[in-house]
C-alpha cells in the first residue's frame, strides 16, 4: 500500500505557491474615462428658509406668516420662478412633526423638488 499523504503535501505547497505567484489584475477592463470641468462662474443657488418653531408658527424669510393660503402662496411665486432656489425647512426641536409633515406636502403637492430638512435629526430618537 503507498503512502500518499507525503504527495498530497506537495501538490498542495505548489498549489499555494502559484496562486500566491500568479499577478493579480486589479483593473480587468482599461477605461478611459472623460475628464470634466466645473463651470467657471457657477452661482450658489439662492436658498429661502422655512422656519418651524416649538409653537407651530411658520416663518417665511424670518417673517411670520399669518396662514396657510399665504405659505402657499409664497411657494407657488417661488415654484414659477425659471430657476428653483432650495427650500430650507428649520423645525425646532420642540416643533410638532405634524406641522412638519404639513409643509413637506405642500412643497410637494405645488411641485417644488429642490428641498432639504435642517436639523432632521432631532426627529429620530
Amino acid at each position: 500500500d503507498i503512502n500518499t499523504t507525503p504527495l498530497i503535501d506537495v501538490m498542495l505547497v505548489l498549489l499555494v505557491m502559484l496562486i500566491i505567484t500568479i499577478p493579480i489584475q486589479l483593473d480587468a477592463v482599461n477605461l478611459n474615462m472623460p475628464v470634466g470641468k466645473p463651470p467657471v462662474n457657477q452661482v450658489e443657488p439662492e436658498k429661502i428658509r422655512i422656519d418651524i418653531d416649538n409653537n407651530s408658527v411658520i416663518y417665511w424669510q424670518g417673517v411670520p406668516v399669518p396662514d396657510r393660503a399665504s405659505l402657499e402662496a409664497n411657494m407657488r411665486q417661488v415654484a414659477a420662478q425659471p430657476v428653483q432656489p432650495v427650500i430650507v425647512i428649520r423645525p425646532d426641536k420642540a416643533a410638532k412633526y405634524a406641522k412638519v409633515a404639513e409643509v413637506l406636502a405642500m412643497t410637494q403637492r405645488i411641485g417644488l423638488t429642490k428641498m432639504t430638512v435642517a436639523g432632521a435629526e432631532q426627529f429620530v430618537e
